[in-house]
């Protein structure tokens, strides 16, 4: 399992948005996480990516338990499970090879000719081996977005959150994108997905988990009507 919840309660300031939680995400799995805006989706994935306390239940991902990881061990627990939000959050003042050097950089990444192989590799990955050069103001939503989930990439996560990643573009752009996590999925890498688009669940059918209530249920793969 790259991720296994059990009996997690999620707060947020004084009230409990979900109670009770457990699940688990087997490698290379692809799960959505679906609801109402305020039902708790975000939240949870704040505390899966160590950015929300919590004081109730016990969460493991990849081999890390979070109810008593170290502040010094949390940098190592994101190279194994990535982030893409709605909004890019790139540096703009820099181009697509400077945004992606900075998190190698930032992680630990020394060599000069490994660190342009693992650029060129996640560039490629996601349909943008050109945009090297390029600043992220020349590209356009989609092609941002997938700069953002190449540099979730880049240090070969076992677990990728995202947070309604295709929220922010049109329904073309935004199945694009959907395609380039479906692939990534299809690689081995695990992916936990929040989403408003009921569609996707239809046309690209993966197991499903709601936030309703207070509550997260198990809702499976949903069968075509």
């Amino acid at each position: 399992m790259v991720a296994s919840v059990s009996n997690l309660d999620v707060i947020q300031g004084q009230e409990t948005i979900l109670h009770n939680v457990n699940f688990n995400i087997r490698k290379g799995e692809f799960v959505y996480l679906v609801g109402k805006t305020g039902s708790g989706k975000s939240s949870l994935l704040r505390i899966l990516y160590v950015d929300l306390p919590f004081q109730q239940g016990h969460v493991q991902l990849a081999n890390y338990k979070l109810e008593r990881i170290a502040r010094k061990e949390i940098p190592f627990l994101r190279r194994k499970v990535s982030v893409v939000f709605q909004d890019f959050q790139l540096l703009y003042d820099r181009t697509v090879m400077e945004n992606l050097l900075f998190v190698l950089e930032a992680t630990g990444w020394k060599k000069r000719p490994q660190i342009r192989k693992r650029i060129s590799e996640v560039l490629w990955q996601v349909g943008l081996a050109s945009a090297e050069n390029k600043m992220p103001h020349q590209l356009s939503g989609g092609e941002q977005q997938r700069v953002c989930i190449a540099r979730a990439l880049l240090n070969e996560p076992l677990l990728l959150l995202a947070d309604e990643p295709t929220g922010n573009l049109d329904p073309e752009v935004a199945e694009e994108i959907l395609q380039v996590f479906v692939e990534i999925h299809h690689s081995g890498t695990a992916v936990l997905m929040a989403t408003h688009n009921y569609a996707f669940l239809q046309k690209y059918p993966f197991r499903v988990m709601e936030c309703r209530d207070g509550l997260l249920s198990d809702l499976g793969i949903l069968q075509n009507s």
